[in-house]
């Protein structure tokens, strides 16, 4: 005997499958809203990423991804890290754990946002690079289809070669695309020029009006952008074999409270 299309429990199941289906996509715009980086002062909240590792590989993790904030595979070299029992925002790190907040590229949506410029955010994907240039898009998950966040999910496959790109420029990493209409173009040039100053270097290249981008098309009067995914270091540690719990655009944070993992004098940086 199976339960009917039409059964109530099977009625259940789909709403609850239909409610999460834009999760992610929900998750983008939440995050930007409850973004207010002011980039000229400096300060402000910013939305992050929080990655959790085994406390005493954390030391040998640290040496991993150092090469790839040099890099600028990331959105920024500014992070935080918490010992077990402490917060990133409002995630507490469980026992046994070292946890470390890294700037998600959203902080572009929340800033364009509060210039009153509108960013539809696309997908995020992997990105071939050859010779450190954006080549194309290789997988990508739409947003509005993924209840998931899509770095999550490559990042379970398997399918980055960060420690390649960090080598000789050529290979796979994270990386999204969004859309800001054609008007915006010059203030977000300006914008985007303040974020560099900032030490966010989250727009990895911008289009032209109508053209492609990475070979990914753009629609009519809208540019494209390719942003830099926030967990390119954290996911050269998993390359590396060291088991990483990653919870992608989870929280926002204080700027101020971030620190240069090449400055940091602390003991955990």
């Amino acid at each position: 005997m199976y339960d009917s299309p039409y059964s109530a429990s099977s009625d259940v199941s789909n709403a609850r499958a239909q409610d999460n289906v834009d999760l992610s996509i929900s998750r983008i715009e939440v995050l930007a809203f409850r973004t207010t980086f002011d980039v000229k002062k400096r300060r402000g909240m910013v939305p992050v990423n929080v990655s959790f590792f085994p406390e005493k590989q954390f030391a040998r993790a640290l040496k991993i991804m150092r090469p790839v904030f040099a890099k600028n595979l990331a959105v920024s070299s500014r992070v935080a890290v918490a010992k077990a029992g402490e917060s990133l925002g409002d995630v507490v790190v469980p026992e046994g754990k070292t946890g470390l907040a890294t700037i998600c590229s959203i902080v572009v949506n929340g800033v364009l946002l509060k210039h009153g410029i509108p960013v539809d955010s696309k997908f995020g994907g992997i990105l071939q690079l050859r010779k450190g240039q954006g080549l194309r898009f290789v997988e990508l998950i739409h947003y509005a289809s993924s209840s998931l966040d899509p770095s999550e999910i490559f990042i379970r496959g398997k399918m980055t070669s960060i420690g390649q790109v960090v080598a000789n420029g050529d290979g796979k990493i994270l990386a999204n695309f969004r859309e800001i209409p054609a008007l915006s173009r010059t203030l977000v040039n300006c914008v985007i020029d303040d974020f560099t100053r900032a030490g966010i270097n989250a727009v990895l290249s911008i289009g032209d009006i109508g053209h492609p981008i990475c070979q990914t098309h753009v629609d009519l009067n809208k540019i494209g952008m390719i942003m830099i995914g926030g967990l390119n270091p954290v996911v050269a540690v998993s390359e590396a074999g060291i088991p990483v719990d990653n919870r992608a655009m989870s929280t926002v944070m204080e700027f101020e409270q971030l620190q240069d993992i090449g400055k940091g004098k602390g003991s955990n940086l």
